[in-house]
């Protein structure tokens, strides 16, 4: 196996994207399009990675980081111009170059580890990645000669309405020889519709020279899908999507309904876990096993342990431990915690918070900057008031405490272990140990008081 190197072209703008975020830069399923097609290509194990920038270039280089090298094409003249501006870094070297789009997500290692041996096989000068698209419009056809070897590239545009009618379509990808390939590149000329300099063009001028150049076929022309607008984008999405289903229901994961169930690359599943339709599982998710989730749940860059349930609830940078519930239709934003066994109830909303083993919240409460021991229950419309106009103040509340319903803990205050608080209390003072704490006004009822008023002489009112 010879020297492997890989270019990636990612220095367009993507103007038909109608969107300020460069077009490689879109994501697809939870990461960059250029991000997928880096991974994959590292998947094969190159000796050298250039990465080919010019619009968007400082984002393309804070999200790729040092996991590539960077040639820059300061004017987008065309895909054989970008090639050219990686040849610093590997214009001297031997071996085999891949050329490929950073707008081609669905590409899989496998294929382009395929695409490599083939090449090395032939001992070609060049191959093309081919596939045979049901509707070729918009692609780069494969022109044959009658020996069936590749004799060029057309461009859509530059197409005779004979090359138009031909299925086979360039996918974008190649393998080149790396010194030929740099030397050809010197020879392109832009005398085309677009005045750009094309790299099928090189293909061309080696069958000129009489140079072999091969041609490998894929057999999942989807794989080879471009993004060039919002439609190819969304398309794109949903290929991915399927597969990254397909892989989670291969490992023991119950979806109901794959076509409508979101979950990111990156999202890791337990087994025996089952997802309704519905539900969004983002960023760096991670679910255990004999979990449910139901229906319209939101779940991102969250920890979730084994045999837990989310019931259409939204959880954003939290942790569910072993056998805790919550929703439906309640809510964890980022640093909270929840302990194993806890019930997290309906219209709940807990905010940078740890709850102990076993406290029950049980709905339409408020917990914000506090911490809360185990066996704690928490009633009905109870709010930690955590913020007076300027800072944020944190509680904390013992283990084995009963918070009537309709309170207010207004921080920053300690309950104790075992203490009680009245219903409807305002709170803001600790509580010692075994206290009941009491803060509202004493009822007093008037006697007699409807005979007081005007209205009760009217017999409408009696």
């Amino acid at each position: 196996m010879s020297n492997r190197f890989t270019v990636i072209l990612a220095a367009g703008q993507g103007t038909r994207m109608k969107s300020k975020l460069y077009k490689v830069l879109h994501p697809v399923c939870g990461r960059a399009m250029v991000d997928h097609v880096l991974t994959q290509v590292e998947a094969t194990q190159p000796q050298q990675i250039v990465t080919v920038i010019g619009c968007g270039a400082q984002q393309v280089q804070q999200l790729l980081q040092q996991r590539t090298q960077y040639a820059v094409q300061a004017q987008q003249l065309g895909t054989a111009h970008a090639v050219l501006q990686s040849e610093s870094l590997l214009g001297t070297k031997q071996g085999t170059t891949l050329v490929i789009s950073g707008d081609t997500p669905l590409f899989t290692a496998a294929t382009l580890q395929k695409l490599f041996t083939y090449h090395e096989q032939q001992q070609a000068l060049a191959t093309v990645l081919t596939a045979q698209a049901p509707d070729p419009f918009g692609y780069g056809r494969v022109i044959r000669d009658d020996h069936d070897q590749v004799q060029k590239i057309v461009e859509q545009k530059d197409a005779t309405p004979q090359e138009q009618a031909v299925r086979e379509i360039n996918t974008g990808v190649y393998c080149f020889d790396n010194q030929a390939l740099f030397h050809y590149l010197h020879l392109v000329r832009n005398d085309n519709a677009q005045h750009e300099y094309y790299l099928p063009d090189v293909i061309e001028l080696m069958r000129k020279d009489q140079q072999t150049v091969a041609a490998f076929q894929m057999a999942n022309f989807e794989e080879s899908l471009g993004v060039n607008d919002q439609a190819a984008l969304a398309q794109a999405t949903a290929l991915m999507q399927l597969r990254i289903n397909q892989q989670h229901m291969a490992n023991g994961v119950t979806l109901i309904d794959p076509q409508h169930t979101m979950i990111d690359i990156d999202v890791t599943i337990g087994a025996d876990t089952l997802i309704e339709a519905g539900v969004t599982l983002k960023g760096k998710t991670q679910i255990g096993a004999n979990c449910e989730i139901t229906q319209g749940s939101r779940i991102t860059d969250s920890i979730i342990a084994d045999q837990v349930r989310i019931e259409s609830s939204c959880l954003e940078k939290a942790v569910m431990q072993e056998g805790s519930d919550i929703g439906p239709n309640s809510h964890l934003r980022p640093q909270t915690e929840i302990g194993p066994q806890v019930h997290i109830g309906n219209f709940c909303e807990i905010k940078k918070s740890q709850i102990g083993a076993r406290t029950k919240i049980g709905h339409l409460s408020y917990v914000g900057d506090a911490t809360l021991g185990s066996d704690i229950n928490v009633g009905c419309g109870v709010v930690f008031v955590n913020y007076d106009g300027v800072q944020k103040w944190h509680s904390e509340v013992g283990d084995h405490t009963f918070i009537g319903s309709n309170s207010n803990i207004v921080a920053p205050v300690k309950i104790a272990d075992h203490a009680f608080v009245a219903a409807g209390s305002t709170i803001t003072a600790d509580i010692s140990q075994h206290d009941l704490a009491i803060a509202r006004a004493r009822q007093v009822n008037k006697p007699d008081y409807w005979s007081r008023l005007p209205l009760a002489k009217d017999s409408d009112w009696q």
